[in-house]
């Protein structure tokens, strides 16, 4: 198997070597790779392998050489710094693009000392690690996704502090929409979903002291182009994974991705920190995929059916059954593939 610093080193000069070229499609040669990263065309050659185990789809041709199979951008944290507005960029303490680590939000979870109206924040092409919601695992290609982390810290959790993952998916839709990514939704509590299936997910962790600040971290998986391999791994589990190059014709750049995502998640935090959940409840609306849709909401100790009712001032899911309007806080909420009972239905 080949080392992760060799792998690394491949993935950027494939994807140099695509940025630099006038056709994107052109190959290069595993000679002049070999050279570049000075070792065999046979290291090359298993490099390659590892990088297709990870997901990414790569082709070659003999006496032609390799070549990305889809056009893909780097992540630079010099890139995204220089997207930042001036204003964000002086509270920014760090900014790091990684090739591996086990989980971006625990990375950010680790660190310490960091002071209110501060970030950092953290991307990595493979997490060992990635969490979604309850522990699941999250799948991400290196290159076509974008797997991002930031933590904040306030003086005090604000009121409302369990529909921060709320606001956090209209602020990722805030910033989508500013780059010309139409056609996203909300699924409560955490999912940002398209017509095809699920796009990406956000996982939201606190870690407090007695008396003292509140350390946040807020991490976003988005899928931008997904292969086959992948897709077909998570249907396994159950679930419909989509991209965004299902809804564009041209993907946005991934580091102006992650500036945009930065820009509109913290100013959303500072906006929320001042005015609660009423400032992003016309976009959630706007935006609730299981509006008026029968679902499942599974909780650990009951099972409520019903149709999803929006969100209460507190970002509870709101589920009409045939006892009521009930409230849902947590819970794995599913879309139900049967039609419901008049009682359901009211």
């Amino acid at each position: 198997m080949s080392s992760p610093a060799l792998v690394a080193k491949l993935f950027d000069l494939l994807l140099a070597a695509q940025a630099e070229r006038s056709d994107w499609r052109a190959f290069i040669s595993g000679a002049h790779l070999a050279t570049q990263l000075s070792v065999t065309r046979g290291a090359v050659w298993k490099a390659v392998a590892q990088l297709r185990t990870l997901g990414l789809n790569i082709e070659a041709l003999p006496r032609q050489g390799y070549r990305l199979a889809a056009p893909c951008t780097a992540l630079s944290s010099d890139a995204i710094d220089g997207a930042l507005s001036p204003a964000l960029r002086s509270r920014l303490r760090e900014g790091r693009c990684e090739w591996q680590l086990a989980s971006t939000n625990a990375a950010l979870l680790a660190r310490g000392n960091l002071q209110p109206g501060q970030f950092d924040f953290l991307t990595a092409e493979i997490q060992t690690a990635g969490r979604g919601r309850r522990g699941r695992q999250w799948l991400a290609p290196p290159g076509g996704a974008v797997c991002l982390s930031w933590s904040w810290c306030f003086d005090s959790l604000p009121p409302q502090g369990g529909a921060l993952g709320l606001v956090i998916g209209v602020t990722a839709l805030r910033a989508l929409r500013s780059l010309g990514v139409e056609g996203v939704q909300i699924k409560w509590p955490n999912d940002l979903v398209s017509a095809h299936g699920k796009l990406g997910g956000i996982l939201v962790e606190l870690r407090t002291e007695a008396g003292g600040p509140v350390h946040l971290v807020c991490g976003i998986g988005l899928n931008l182009r997904l292969p086959p391999s992948v897709i077909d791994a998570v249907a396994v589990s159950g679930n419909t994974a989509t991209d965004l190059a299902a809804l564009c014709a041209t993907l946005p750049n991934r580091s102006t991705l992650v500036a945009a995502l930065l820009q509109h998640g913290l100013a959303g935090l500072q906006e929320f920190e001042q005015t609660g959940l009423v400032s992003f409840r016309a976009d959630f609306d706007a935006a609730d995929a299981l509006l008026d849709l029968p679902v499942i909401a599974q909780g650990a100790t009951d099972t409520i059916h019903g149709r999803a009712r929006g969100i209460d001032a507190d970002g509870a899911l709101l589920i009409s059954t045939a006892i009521g309007l009930q409230r849902v806080l947590s819970a794995d909420v599913s879309v139900r593939p049967v039609t419901p009972s008049p009682a359901e239905a009211l």
